[in-house]
């Protein structure tokens, strides 16, 4: 079994989070460390580690994830003007949390490269 993660300990409720999305299998909560004025992160409830560790029968799943973040979208008025969806893949992408996991950020003009 792999080692537990805070997303785990989040989606039990064992550590506080500020919940703003949630359904059978996704899981939403603001981020601790904000990048952006919105600052939200989507999970799904089961745990995939990595973008490569998803099978052909996550897609529904991980296709919710997305679903998700188009009605907070909507729900928060940022739909119109625009937001960032971002997941990250292991050491180089920048994964901190071995739980595949969709920032969604929003508030203020996005900028490439990030800055």
């Amino acid at each position: 079994m792999q080692e537990e993660t805070i997303f785990d300990k989040i989606i039990r409720r064992e550590i506080p989070a500020e919940i703003i999305y949630e359904s059978d299998d996704v899981l939403g909560f603001k981020d601790i460390n904000p990048q952006a004025p919105v600052h939200v992160l989507f999970i799904p409830k089961k745990r995939i580690p990595t973008v490569n560790d998803m099978r052909d029968e996550d897609a529904e799943r991980v296709g919710k994830l997305f679903l998700a973040a188009r009605d907070y979208a909507r729900q928060v008025g940022v739909d119109e003007d625009g937001y960032r969806l971002v997941m990250n893949c292991n050491e180089h992408g920048q994964q901190t949390v071995p739980h595949i996991h969709l920032h969604f950020l929003a508030g203020r003009q996005m900028l490439w490269p990030p800055g």
